[in-house]
């Protein structure tokens, strides 16, 4: 049942979704983000879900749907996965996803892409898969990616829409824009493969410092304001051919 603020909110920040096809002559990378134990396993961690969520299995189950014709075609593939110190927490969030333990690892539906050549996984420490990418040396994972892959138009879906995500998308339009990401014109975001975590409002008020978050409410916003910077939101994604001349 959608509630009468959903409603309100859709009517009045409407998202404009679209159908989008990937053509098989216009070399399309997927990025898959923070699709991990600790934030998508019931009871896995600080940052998990406390009961099972249709809406992050509905995103896992689409990730895994759309990580399989990746490979199946050879196209790339990048999955960023939350990898923190316990030392360095990541403010304002509590510690989660530490380097090493089950919650940092691929939930089971993913776990056999680390052994696809196609896939490139990024250990990250920081919400931006982007700055997240950066080496000691100054280089970049994910630039280097995009670069020797030829990319031209980046599919991302993940956890958690309005943060890691809409950071991640933000950060690369600005990137793009700047010519730092040649030859990458097009950032699609499927909207069915992308969810955030749910704290009501009646839980939030319980817990010091905390803010509500309601799911479907923030998921929304996410995805306006990654359309706002520049993306394309698909609400279907489809494989066909080369384009016509």
């Amino acid at each position: 049942m959608v509630s009468p603020g959903m409603d309100l909110l859709k009517c009045e920040i409407p998202i404009e979704q679209e159908s989008v096809v990937l053509h098989e002559d216009v070399v399309t990378g997927l990025v898959l983000v923070g699709i991990v134990n600790g934030f998508c396993t019931v009871g896995a961690g600080t940052m998990a879900p406390r009961e099972p969520n249709s809406q992050i299995s509905r995103m896992i189950n689409e990730s895994e749907r759309l990580a399989r014709l990746f490979c199946e075609k050879k196209w790339p593939v990048l999955a960023f996965i939350d990898s923190h110190q316990p030392d360095k927490p990541e403010e304002p969030y509590p510690l989660h996803c530490i380097a090493g333990t089950d919650e940092s690892n691929l939930v089971p539906a993913l776990q056999w892409l680390e052994n696809e050549p196609n896939v490139t996984i990024r250990r990250k420490d920081c919400i931006d898969g982007y700055l997240g990418s950066t080496e000691d040396d100054g280089s970049n994972i994910f630039v280097d990616w995009v670069k020797k892959n030829q990319i031209k138009a980046i599919l991302v879906g993940g956890i958690c829409t309005d943060v890691c995500v809409l950071d991640f998308v933000c950060s690369t339009l600005s990137a793009r824009n700047h010519g730092f990401l040649t030859p990458l014109e097009d950032m699609v975001v499927y909207s069915r493969g992308c969810v955030t975590f749910d704290l009501p409002l009646h839980v939030a008020r319980n817990i010091k410092g905390a803010l509500a978050h309601p799911q479907e409410f923030m998921h929304h916003v996410g995805l306006y304001m990654a359309k706002g910077r520049g993306a394309k939101i698909a609400s279907e994604v489809s494989f066909h051919g080369p384009k016509k001349p």
